[in-house]
């Protein structure tokens, strides 16, 4: 006896109404996958952001981002070493002051010894291929811990912190950061500052000018661990930090930065920004910068501390997501353990 063929059932019977299309024939095995991915993340995307101290007395974890400490200079050398190993291409600098230095004026940002041009001659002659970005902006050195300079009423005087800005910049371009980046959002600093430097003979000192930065609740724990979180207290941001409903001041402010001559421009935070970061890099041809903040950092080591995400994945998502939005290059806690990763083969 013959066996039955068996029917086709009707979800599956081919009809001028089934598409002809499948978009999962190109999900379906790693080789296709791989052939068609859109966007990679690599070491090279990767801008490690790191705190300095003065002394191995005052090195501590900082309890709001798991995993990262301030570091004393001797200490960081170490600890860069294995940065370096993992081919991470540069370092963000950011220092934590001792409250007795600090002024009004916040006048130790351009002190030629101070912690920061120490911390760049010491960090360029143990490694010459590392690149150098040190932070321009008052905050970490004003006893109120706004990024300028106040009048009597507290508003931020914006000429006159230009004018110390440049003051920082010349210092650290002295001691030998290769990118000075000016994260204040005063206005009209990166034009005086490439004046001053061109001025003083540092025409190849890039800026990486903090374009779009918004007044956003997602800097908290970094506020702690450089020390202007007490001297802030109450106090905001907002009349000189961008404004998180817009979008569209963004572009105009990346504009400006560019025909001042910002070499580079960043958008800061990340995540919650990603839209600016697309529109950005859609508009501007220029390297777009992304600042994996702090909040962002210490959600995810939270959530993975608690079992409720993976750690890796997670990361690694996050990091190919300001890719995939236009960035060139990310500034992140994660770098080290992101390269790490990558070296395994497990990106």
């Amino acid at each position: 006896m013959t066996s039955e063929i068996p029917k086709i059932a009707p979800s599956h019977a081919p009809h001028s109404q089934y598409p002809m299309s499948r978009p999962r024939r190109l999900r379906r095995s790693p080789f296709v996958r791989n052939l068609v991915r859109e966007h990679a993340l690599g070491v090279n995307d990767l801008i490690y952001p790191v705190f300095v101290v003065e002394s191995q007395a005052e090195e501590c974890e900082i309890p709001a981002m798991p995993g990262i400490r301030r570091w004393s200079a001797d200490n960081l050398v170490r600890h860069l070493a294995g940065a370096v190993e993992l081919g991470i291409p540069a370092v963000a600098i950011f220092p934590v002051i001792d409250p007795s230095l600090k002024t009004p004026d916040g006048r130790e940002a351009f002190n030629p010894n101070g912690l920061v041009p120490r911390t760049l001659v010491r960090l360029k002659k143990e490694f010459s291929q590392l690149g150098l970005i040190s932070d321009v902006a008052l905050d970490p050195y004003t006893s109120h811990g706004q990024d300028g300079i106040c009048d009597d009423t507290g508003y931020i005087l914006n000429d006159v912190t230009v004018d110390a800005l440049a003051r920082q910049s010349l210092v650290h371009a002295e001691a030998g950061a290769d990118i000075v980046a000016p994260s204040d959002m005063m206005d009209g600093r990166v034009g005086v500052i490439r004046r001053a430097l061109e001025e003083r003979g540092f025409s190849e000192t890039m800026i990486l000018s903090y374009a779009a930065k918004y007044a956003s609740a997602f800097y908290a724990p970094f506020r702690e661990a450089v020390g202007s979180a007490k001297a802030l207290a109450h106090a905001d941001k907002k009349t000189y930090q961008m404004d998180p409903a817009n979008s569209s001041e963004a572009l105009r402010e990346i504009a400006l930065d560019i025909a001042e001559g910002a070499d580079m421009v960043m958008v800061k935070p990340g995540l919650p920004y990603l839209d600016i970061i697309c529109r950005a890099k859609d508009r501007f041809d220029v390297p777009i910068f992304a600042y994996n903040v702090s909040g962002e950092y210490a959600m995810i080591k939270a959530a993975a501390q608690a079992g409720f995400i993976d750690e890796k994945a997670c990361v690694l998502e996050a990091l190919l997501a300001f890719k995939r939005a236009g960035a060139d290059a990310i500034l992140t806690y994660h770098a080290l353990d992101a390269a790490r990763w990558m070296r395994q083969g497990l990106v």
